[in-house]
Formats: structure tokens, sequence, C-alpha cells
């Protein structure tokens, strides 16, 4: 009974909480649907609302429009205030013809009532009106945010929102405060302000960057002359209202002067604006503002990179248009130029990586690229460009240029010798270098007396800080700002002559001082210097030898020959004092810039002289203490070599080159020792097929066994041996005659240059099947010989050797400049374009060259395309170095690439380095100096009876030194080693060494020395008289036969028939 009383309480309990839980459930769905019903009530009633509001804002303009009712101030404020109400993006056109209401009824004529702006001093509607205006202006810059100028719709919206914003931010062309109402305009003013500094709290200036970005990042602008006025006149009205406080400054030049080429644009369409501009002095303004550090970084971390940029380029023009301000003003304007290129210049990357990004002016850049801005780049460009234009460079170097130079007599060229392009000019040129009044070489010489800490000296160290800090960031545009700098004549030889009187004496001991300061003037020094190097260099680099010698454009060559020692000496310094093993950052690109500029004038005198003897060498270098610290691994003995390698004495570096050969031949075991024996391959050589035997059978030897010995066998036609062992003698014969054949012109794998007949590679030598392995055939040869030290009497183009060092790959290799040693005349018709005065397009020529090769005419182009494009003057320079490279480079690429691989297998590159291209001869073809005869005296063995005291000998070099003149001594010497000229490092070094023989019987009856032949030629006991008999030698042992003659004028007219006759082995 009682657990069915509990069970039946149980669900009577349960029931009464399902049915409460079911009455709360129902009161909340209850209350939701109400709120539903609610919210869906307000929806509609808010759509109906919207769309009665809308009707009746449709209805008003309607009316308006059909003239049926007459607009006044309140009414368009009453449809406004609606209008604005329910505004959404679907009432644009609405909110458009409400702008050309409110716009309409401020041009009424004497209807104060109808002034939209009249509402405004109404007592009661005053701050309800400004509300609603500065909600009207907003939306208007909103909606200009997205509009695009390019597109004719949208530029007719620009034009009305603008003229809304222009009308109610200024009281100008308001009707209401003519006449009588002018007492209102102070107070209208204010009202003005008001709006502006609303606008500027919600982003007006944001709103006109974009706009004026979409209208001018282009190659032509989208915006007309009254828009782009609209826009320049509303961004400068918060400025000039605020009286041009820091902020608005600031902001102006954030959005407005960072807009690319604003100035560009300003200039061209709207005079009137850059005449507000120049009213209000904004140049000045800005120059000053940014002259507080602060501030300049503050705007260049806001811009970022490519906006900075565009930020320089427009005051760089402002600058450029407006001198008076840019000359007063000139060390702020420096020092605000400098900063912000230096804030660019920290994210300026000198490789590609994941980090950066590509930009057409900085390169590779570390910072966001803005590529939107890439169309507008030129014209950017063009603007940097004024900063290394004539006029500002004038402006800001006007302490330097300003200086008067001493007049002088001008020096008269160098001639340029008929015989070698290398020869020694006229001594005339360094008497002249040397004896100059004391007034010219004030100028010339380091003299010293500014103080360094003077506010002229200080300036122009500033400028030059600018315009290497330019050089440093602006990478893809180097070149250009090179040769803007270049572009006035006076201003590196003045900027030399200012250089020579900085510090207490002047020149180098300053300047090495300054190496071992940190501080902030000395580092303003280095860049001076810098900027100096880096001009100099360049524009000697582009002057041809006619500007450089003869009209001696901007330097003379006594200035030349004055920096030069300067340079070799500031860089021997700071290789010798150990600065360059610790230099880095500046330090390391002030020496770059140093030694390139110092090798640049080198390479000029190494092709040409203009310098007097010894004039590279340094005195004080010891050659002994430079190879004992080679030989310990010293930094600053490698880095001499490496760098400047001519302060070394050029036998010096000849004998350092034989130690590094004689070195690897041991590393190789190549050379006999006590233990082991070099291996040594054997060849077989028919005479008569000299060239293809031996190509045949060394070609494909491998490297190491070429660098080698060979020993040579000749035979005959018909297979029988010659006789005679090889030791070293035949095959130096063997090499010296396969170097005769191959460089035969009439093999044609060589040409001869007109003028000077000094070889290259024949453009046609595919006339041969298998030119290019004949091409790097020649090359192990000849480097064989080199390696060997056996000279050649083979003649090179300077072009040639050029290439083959590998000088053509330096970014200040020019082509022009190698071109007279391939053509003098070629090079002479090239030069007489580029000075040509009137059109060149006259002359009816393209870019192509026409070239007769065996009887056919065949037009080369020289760019894609290019015997269709006239050379006009602007690219007439373009054609001048494409048709020196092409007849120097393209003609015959792939004959050097052979030869080059083959030469450079057996020669390392490096070990060439220390050697410039004259050098480079002597060391295939000998010394071209003097026959020294008491060296050849001195180094002479002697055989078969001869001796230093005999008779005949007496008579030889009696003859050789008394009656014979240079030319047939060097005969003499051709006949007896096969070269004319001696070794360069003296006949000690001739292998093997120069020997006489006393010989009583013909070539082909002597069987060597004899006792009795010994004794009878000691004794001077003749067989019989040999006075029909002839002198005869033996190359390949550089061996003189010598008959024993009975009188000296006898042997004089024998030996000069031989040599004349150059009999060698034929006569006897």
């Amino acid at each position: 009974m009682f657990s069915a009383s509990q069970s039946s309480k149980s669900e009577f309990l349960d029931k009464a909480r399902q049915a409460r839980e079911e009455r709360k459930g129902q009161k909340e769905r209850e209350k939701a649907a109400t709120q539903i019903q609610a919210l869906v009530r307000r929806y509609l009633c808010r759509c109906q609302l919207q769309k009665q509001t809308r009707k009746e804002v449709d209805d008003y303009f309607q009316a308006s429009e059909a003239g049926a009712s007459k607009r006044n101030a309140l009414s368009i404020f009453r449809i406004a205030r609606k209008l604005l109400f329910v505004y959404r993006q679907e009432d644009k056109l609405r909110f458009e013809k409400l702008c050309r209401a409110i716009l309409g009824s401020m041009e009424a004529e004497n209807e104060s009532k109808v002034w939209y702006v009249s509402l405004a001093l109404s007592k009661d509607l005053t701050i309800p009106w400004l509300k609603q205006i500065k909600d009207i202006l907003w939306v208007s810059c909103q909606l200009l945010k997205n509009l695009k100028p390019d597109i004719l719709q949208d530029n007719k919206l620009v034009t009305l929102y603008l003229t809304m914003l222009v009308t109610f931010t200024d009281t100008s062309t308001w009707r209401i405060v003519r006449g009588k109402g002018e007492a209102l305009r102070p107070a209208l003013t204010r009202i003005c302000e008001n709006i502006m500094g609303h606008l500027n709290q919600k982003g007006f200036y944001s709103i006109l960057q974009i706009l004026l970005t979409n209208g001018l990042s282009r190659t032509r602008p989208s915006l007309s002359k009254g828009t782009l006025t609209a826009i320049f006149t509303l961004s400068l009205r918060p400025v000039i209202a605020a009286h041009f406080s820091d902020n608005l400054l600031r902001s102006f030049l954030i959005h407005i002067m960072s807009v690319p080429a604003i100035i560009t644009h300003l200039n061209v369409l709207t005079p009137e604006c850059m005449a507000t501009i120049q009213t209000h002095d904004l140049l000045r303004k800005f120059i000053l503002f940014l002259s507080q550090e602060e501030q300049c970084l503050d705007i260049c971390v806001c811009l970022e990179g490519s906006h900075t940029l565009c930020l320089l380029g427009n005051l760089i023009h402002l600058g450029y248009l407006n001198e008076r301000v840019l000359e007063e003003e000139a060390n702020h304007f420096v020092k605000d130029l400098t900063d912000m290129l230096s804030y660019c210049q920290g994210y300026v990357s000198q490789k590609k990586s994941n980090l950066t990004h590509w930009h057409p002016v900085l390169g590779w850049f570390s910072q966001t690229v803005d590529y939107g801005l890439n169309e507008s780049m030129p014209l950017v460009t063009k603007q940097l460009q004024n900063l290394w234009g004539a006029l500002v460079i004038r402006t800001l170097f006007n302490d330097v240029l300003s200086k008067k130079l001493e007049s002088q007599e001008p020096t008269p060229p160098p001639q340029q010798p008929s015989t070698s392009q290398n020869n020694l000019p006229v001594k005339n040129l360094f008497k002249r270098a040397f004896q100059k009044s004391a007034s010219v070489r004030n100028i010339l010489k380091p003299v010293g007396g500014k103080r360094v800490d003077s506010a002229e000296v200080q300036k122009v160290c500033s400028i030059c800080v600018l315009y290497q800090t330019a050089l440093s960031t602006l990478t893809q545009i180097r070149l250009q700002i090179l040769t803007g700098l270049t572009y006035l004549g006076d201003l590196l030889p003045k900027l030399w002559a200012f250089i020579c009187e900085l510090g207490p004496q002047g020149g180098l001991k300053l300047f090495m001082e300054c190496l071992n300061n940190d501080t902030d003037e000395s580092k303003q020094l280095l860049a001076m210097l810098m900027l100096f190097c880096d001009c100099s260099r360049h524009l000697i680099t582009i002057l041809d030898d006619i500007e450089v010698y003869e009209e001696q454009t901007s330097f003379k060559i006594e200035e030349l020959i004055t920096i030069s020692s300067f340079l070799n000496t500031f860089v021997y310094k700071m290789i010798w004092d150990g600065i360059l093993e610790n230099a880095k950052g500046e330090k390391l690109e002030l020496f770059h810039s140093v030694h390139g500029w110092l090798m640049v004038l080198y390479e000029r005198d190494c092709r040409r002289r203009f310098s007097p003897d010894d004039h590279w060498l340094r005195k004080d270098l010891k050659p002994s203490l430079l190879f004992q610290e080679l030989e310990k691994g010293k930094k600053r003995a490698q880095f001499l070599l490496q760098y400047i390698p001519h302060v070394i004495p050029h036998k010096n570096r000849v004998l350092l080159f034989r130690n590094i050969v004689t070195k690897e031949k041991e590393n190789l075991g190549l050379v006999e020792t006590s233990s082991a024996s070099p291996h040594v391959t054997h060849i077989t050589i028919r005479r008569s097929r000299m060239l293809e035997d031996g190509y045949d059978q060394l070609r494909r030897l491998p490297v190491n066994s070429i660098k080698g010995v060979i020993r040579v066998k000749f035979v005959n036609d018909l297979g029988v041996d010659e006789a005679g062992i090889d030791q070293d003698g035949v095959f130096k014969e063997f090499l010296e005659e396969i170097i005769k054949k191959v460089f035969n012109p009439a093999l044609n794998l060589f040409k001869t240059t007109s003028g000077n007949e000094r070889l290259y590679p024949s453009p046609t030598s595919y006339i041969h099947e298998n030119h290019l392995q004949l091409f790097e055939f020649v090359g192990k040869m000849l480097g064989k010989a080199v390696y060997e030290g056996i000279v050649v009497d083979v003649p090179f183009a300077s072009f040639f050797l050029s290439q083959v060092l590998g000088h053509h790959h330096s970014i200040f290799y020019s082509s022009i400049d190698e071109l007279p040693s391939l053509d003098s005349e070629f090079y002479k018709n090239l030069t007489s374009i580029k000075r040509y005065d009137g059109d060149v397009g006259d002359l009816g020529l393209t870019l192509s060259y026409d070239e007769d090769v065996m009887g056919q005419l065949v037009c080369h182009e020289l760019i894609p395309g290019g015997k269709s494009m006239p050379v006009t003057n602007e690219n007439k320079i373009s054609y001048i170095h494409l048709m020196a490279h092409f007849r120097m480079h393209t003609q015959i690429k792939e004959q050097m690439a052979a030869f080059i691989r083959g030469f450079r297998s057996i020669i390392n590159p490096e070990w060439l380095h220390m050697f410039s291209i004259p050098e480079v001869q002597r060391l295939v073809s000998g010394d071209n100096a003097e026959i020294d005869l008491d060296d050849l005296k001195k180094h002479t063995v002697y055989y078969g009876g001869f001796h230093s005291s005999h008779r005949v000998i007496i008579w030889l070099w009696d003859i050789l030194s008394s009656d014979f003149n240079a030319e047939e001594r060097a005969m003499f010497l051709k006949f007896v080693t096969s070269c004319s000229r001696p070794p360069l490092l003296g006949f000690a070094y001739l292998k093997p060494p120069f020997s006489i023989r006393c010989v009583e019987v013909s070539d082909d009856q002597d069987t060597g020395d004899t006792l009795g032949s010994v004794l009878r030629g000691f004794f001077t006991i003749r067989k019989r008289e040999p006075g029909g008999r002839l002198p005869t030698s033996s190359t390949c042992f550089n061996l003189l036969k010598l008959p024993n003659y009975s009188k000296k004028s006898i042997l004089r007219d024998k030996l000069r028939y031989a040599i004349s006759m150059n009999t060698g082995f034929e006569l006897s």
C-alpha cells in the first residue's frame, strides 16, 4: 500500500515539473515571437520610412528639375538631412544630385535665402548645418577614394566632389561675404577651418593622396589641369590655415609631396600652383622642417623606400626650380637629401634573396616595393637627374667652381709614335710636366693651407657625401650620376685643386691620417676623395685617346701625372701599412675606388705613355723583402702583388714568375732529382709536315705531359732519322718552327693589323675544318713557350693580349680604346662620327657592318634588326662602341675562346695578373731594349778551341759593338737564337746558353770537336783558308758556328752577309 502511495506522489511531482517547464517554454516562445515580430515590424517600418524618405528626396529633385518648386537653402538643408539619414551605397546618384543642388544654390545672384551657406548664420541652424556639411564633405571624400580619373564618368564625379570640397573649405567664392557681408568673413573663415580640421582628423590627406596617385602614377596623367589645381589647392589650405605647423607640414610631405613626380605635373599643367608654392616659400619650409633629424627619420619610416624616393625627386625638382632658395639653404638641403638617401641605402641589397624585391632605381631592395609606381619611375628618375644636372651642381659646388685655375699655355699632346703604340712619346712632354711655373705647380701639387674644419671645407665635404651616398643607393642609375658629375669639364680639376689645398701640408698625409681616425670629419674627407676617384675614373674611361692626349679634356697631362703619383702612393700605403688587411665597409669601398682610378690610369699609360720613366715604381720597396714575405704568406705582400704589382720592378716580377713555374714543375714531378727522373714524351716529326705531325701527336697529350719534358726526333721524307740528340735544343727548334708556321698570315689562322702588322685571330679562319682545335693547340704551344722561357718573335695586337689577360671582362673596359691597335684608320673614321657636328642621319649609316668576305659582301647586324635601324645623333655613341666590339670581339669570339682555353691550360691566368699588356708581349717575345753586349759576352760559352782571348772572338765582339748598328745587332741575335730580342732577365737565362764554336769544314761534314780541331783552333792554326765560307748557326742550341778567319774585315763582311740573308743551315 505504502509503496503504491509513494509511486503516485512521484508521478504527480514529475507531471507538475513538466507542466511548469512547458509553461516556461511557452512564455519564452511567445516572448521570442514578440521580439521577432518587433524586429520585423521595425525593419519593415524602417524600410517603409527609407522608401518614403527616398521618395520625398526623389520628388524634391524631380520638382526642382521640372521647375515646379523653387529651391532655397532651408529646403536643401532639410532634404539633405533626410538623405544623410538613409544614405547607403545605392544612394550615390541622389547624393550627386544633392551636391549639384547645393553648388547651384551657391551660384544664385543676390538671393541670400537661396545660398546654402546662409544657414551658417542662422542662430538655430548653425551647429546642425555645420555637422551636415562636414558629413556631406566626408561622404564626398569617401566617394573620391574609389573613383578612377581615367574613366570619363568617374572623371565628372571627381570634378563635382572636388568642387564641393573647394567651395566649403574657403570663403573666397561665397557671395554672402561680398559687399556688406565682408564683416562676416572672419567668422565664416573660422567655420572653414573647423571643417578642414574635421576632415584632417578623418583622413583627408590620405584621400587626396589616393586620388593623386591614381591620376598621376602613369606615363600620361589622367587628371586635367582644373582637377589637379583643385586637389593641390585643397591639400595646401589646411597647411596655410595652420600657419605651416609641423603637424600639417608632416602630413603634406607624407601624403602630397610623396606622390610620384607631382612637381613635374604641376609645373607642366598648372604653373599657377607652382607660383603659389614660391609665394609661400614652401621649399624653404620643407627644407628647414626636414633638417630636424627626428622629423626626417619619422617621414622616411612612414613612407618606406619607394615613396621616400618619390619625395626626394619632388624636393630635388623644387630645388632645381628655385635656385635662390637652393643657394641660400644649400647646407640644409644637402643634409636632408643625404639623410633620406642614407635611410634608403640601409635597405639596398647587393643581391637577390627571399627578403628582397626588385626596384627599377634602387635595385634589390629589402623593403616592400609598390609596383604600382613602376610606370611613373621614368619621371621620378628624370626628377632625380636634376641633382646631377649642371644647374644644381654649379649651385652646390659654387665654392669649388668659383676658384680660378692659373692660366697656362696648353701643353702640346704627346705624338703617337708610328712604330708602336706603346713607345714613349717625345721627351718634351715630360720636360713641360716638371718645368712649369710655380703658380701652376701650386695647383697641380698638394700645397695645403686650408683648415679642414672651416665652413667652406665642411660644406664641400657634405656635398661630396651626398653624391657618394646617391651613387651607392641609386644603384641602377649610377652611371647616369657619374656622367652628370663629369659633364662640367672644370669640376674635377677644380675639386683636385681643392683637395690639394687641404690640411697644413695637403695631399697624401692628410688622407692617410683620416684613414687612422674614425671621426665624422675624417669620413667626410675620405668621401670627397672617393667621389673624386669614382667620377674621374668614369670620365677617363669614356674619353678616347684624342680627348685625353691631344685635346686634354678636363685634366691636363701634368695633372694626370701628379694624380697618378698621389693614387699610387695612397694605395701602396694602405696595403703596406696594413690598413687594407683590417678594412671593411667604407674604408674597403674607398680602397676599391682609389685603386680602380689608379688602374684605369695605369692601363691607359701602358697603352700610350704619358708618365715619365719609373713613374709607377716604389723606390722604398725592397724586392728581396717582398719575396721573403711572400714566402711566409704575409697578407700585405700578397695584396701588393694582387692589386699593384706595377710598383715592383719588371725584372723582379719576371723572376717571381719563373720561380712560380719552377715550383709547379717540382710539385708535378717534372724536374729531375737525385731520386727520380721526370716522365719524357717522345715524338717523331717529319720536317716537311712539321705542323701536321706536331698537331696530331701533341693535341691529345694530357696537360701535365705538355708541361713536362718532350723529346723531338726529326726524320726526313724517307723516314730516315736526322743525326743529333735532343737535349731541349731540338724541341726549342721544333717549337719555334711550329709557332712560325701557325702565326704566318698565309695560313689564315691569324691576320696582321693594318699599319704596325701585329697578329690577331683571323675572322675567316673557319675555312680550316678544324680551326677551333687548331687555335686551342696554338694556345697550348705558345703557353709552353712562355712556360719554358723560350722567347718567340711573335708580335701580338694589344687588344688580343687584353682578351687573353681577361681585361675585357672589367666594367671599365672600353672597346673603342683598344680599336687603334686593330685598325687606326678605322678608329679615326669612327671617332670622326662622334665629333660630327651635323645630323649623323645624313651619312646614311645603319647599325650594321658590311664586310668583303672572300669576294662576297656580307652584312653583319650589330644588334637584331640593325640593318634597318639608322644611326642618329642619339645613338651614334652606341654605334661606335657596338662597331668596335664587333670588330674586336664578336667576329673572333670562338677563336679567342679556343686559344685562351689552350693557353690557360698551360699558364695559370693568375700568374699573368702581375703583368701589363706590353709586359706580357715582352714575356712572349723578349725584351725590346737594346742588346747588352757585355751581358752576352759574359754568358757566352766557347767550343772548338775558341776562348774569350782568341783573336777571332775579339774581332767578333768589336765588330758587334763598333761596326754594327742596333738593327744589325738584333739581326745577329735572331740569326743565332731565332729571336731578335734578348731574354727578359738577361742572357744568363738564355737556354741553352749562347755558344760559339770554331768550325773547319762544312756542316754536312762536321762531326763535332776532335782533339786536332780543338788544338788547331786554340793555336789559330788553319787547315786551309776558310775565306769562302759563311758563319752558320744552330738556333735550337743558340750556337754560332764561326770559321777561323784570317782577317777582321773578312769576318765582318761574311757575318753581315750571313745575318742579312738569314742563312742558318742552308749555307756553309
